[in-house]
C-alpha cells in the first residue's frame, strides 16, 4: 500500500493523544467516586463504568478515528489490471531438431498449435510479430495488430539446421522497437523465445543477445521445450544416425533471469500450453495503482456510527 499524501499520516498521533486523555478521564472519575457516600449507588455506577460495552464503545471509536484519518493520506493499492496495448514478440526455434517426436506429434507441430492459440487470445491491440531462428534468424510477421498475419506466418516454419539464439534475441529487440509506438509505457515490449536446444550457431551468445534486450528495458521470456531424451534420426547414405536433442533450460534460464522475464520447462504438449497460458497473463496484465481513500472513509463512518450506538445503550440516561 503507498499514500498519495503520506504527510497527513501524521494525523493519527491524535489516536493515542485522544486514549491518553480517556486514561486520564477515567481515572479523574474514580477519585470522585471514592468521595461518594451512596455505595449502593457507586456500586452501580462502578459496573457500568467497567462494562465491556463500554470498552467496545471506546475500540470502535479509536478504530473509526484511525481511518477517517488514514483516509486523509490518499491510500492506495496496487492491482493488477488487462492491459490494453503492447508488443509481443515471439520468437520461436526452427532447428532441425524441433523434428524430435518426445512432444507430440513433433516438437514444431506442438508448438505452432499453442502459439496459435496463444496469439489469437490476445487483447486486439497487442502487436504480435514473429522471428524464427535456426542458423539465421528471420522475420516471418513484423509487429503489428494483424494477428491473423501473424498466426498464418507460423505455417511457414521449416526445421533447418543450427540453433542461434544470441543472434535471435537481438533480431526480435529490432522488430520489437520498429513497431509504431513500441518502448513506451503504454506500449511496452516483451519478447517470448521457445528453443528445444544449446547454441550452435550465430555471432551473439544467448547471454549478449539477453543483455541487447535488457539494456532497451525489455524481458525475455523463455520457454525449453523437449525432454533429456529427445533424439532425431538423421538418414544418410542407408544408414540412419541416432542424434540425441536434449533441451538447454540451464542457459534459458540465464536468458530469462537477466533481464528480468520468465522461465518455464515444458516436457510436454500440456506443459507447452500451461506455459503460454501463464505467459498470457504475464504480458496481457499490468500493476496499476487505485486510491482507496472511500473506502477507509466509509468503513471509519460506518464504525463511528457502531460507536455511537453502543455508547447510546451504555450510558445511562438522566430521569
Amino acid at each position: 500500500m503507498s499514500f498519495g499524501a503520506p504527510l497527513f499520516l501524521l494525523a493519527l498521533l491524535i489516536v493515542p493523544l485522544a486514549l491518553l486523555g480517556w486514561h486520564l478521564l477515567q481515572r479523574r472519575q474514580a477519585r470522585y467516586a471514592v468521595r461518594y457516600t451512596n455505595l449502593d449507588v457507586l456500586a452501580s455506577v462502578t459496573e457500568t463504568t467497567h462494562s465491556w460495552r463500554r470498552q467496545l464503545g471506546l475500540v470502535l471509536f479509536l478504530l473509526a478515528l484511525t481511518l477517517l484519518l488514514a483516509g486523509l493520506a490518499r491510500p492506495a493499492v496496487t492491482r493488477l489490471a488487462e492491459r490494453e496495448e503492447a508488443t509481443v514478440v515471439l520468437v520461436i526455434d526452427t532447428s532441425g531438431s524441433m523434428f524430435a517426436t518426445d512432444v507430440k506429434p513433433t516438437r514444431l507441430e506442438a508448438a505452432r498449435k499453442v502459439v496459435r492459440e496463444f496469439m489469437r487470445d490476445l487483447p486486439e491491440r497487442f502487436q504480435v510479430g514473429v522471428v524464427a531462428f535456426a542458423e539465421q534468424t528471420e522475420v516471418v510477421a513484423p509487429a503489428s495488430e494483424d494477428h491473423e498475419l501473424a498466426v498464418d506466418s507460423l505455417e511457414y516454419l521449416f526445421p533447418r539446421r543450427g540453433t542461434a539464439i544470441g543472434d535471435a534475441i537481438a533480431r526480435a529487440v529490432q522488430v520489437g522497437r520498429s513497431a509504431p509506438g513500441a518502448g513506451t509505457k503504454q506500449r511496452p515490449i516483451a519478447i517470448l523465445l521457445l528453443s528445444d536446444g544449446a547454441q550452435t550457431a550465430g555471432t551473439l551468445a544467448p547471454l549478449e543477445g539477453a543483455a541487447r534486450a535488457k539494456s532497451f528495458g525489455i524481458p525475455v521470456y523463455t520457454v525449453a521445450l523437449g525432454t533429456p531424451e529427445g533424439v532425431v534420426e538423421l538418414s544418410r547414405y542407408g544408414s540412419t544416425r541416432v542424434i540425441p536433442v536434449p533441451p538447454d533450460p540451464e542457459t534459458l534460464s540465464a536468458v530469462a533471469r537477466s533481464t528480468g522475464g520468465r522461465f518455464y520447462e515444458a516436457k510436454s504438449a500440456g506443459d507447452l500450453r500451461d506455459a503460454y497460458k501463464r505467459l498470457g497473463s504475464l504480458v496481457s496484465k499490468v500493476e496499476r495503482e487505485q486510491e482507496v481513500s472511500f473506502a477507509f472513509v466509509g468503513a471509519g463512518l460506518t464504525l463511528l456510527l457502531g460507536a455511537a450506538a453502543v455508547g447510546a445503550l451504555t450510558f445511562p440516561r438522566l430521569p
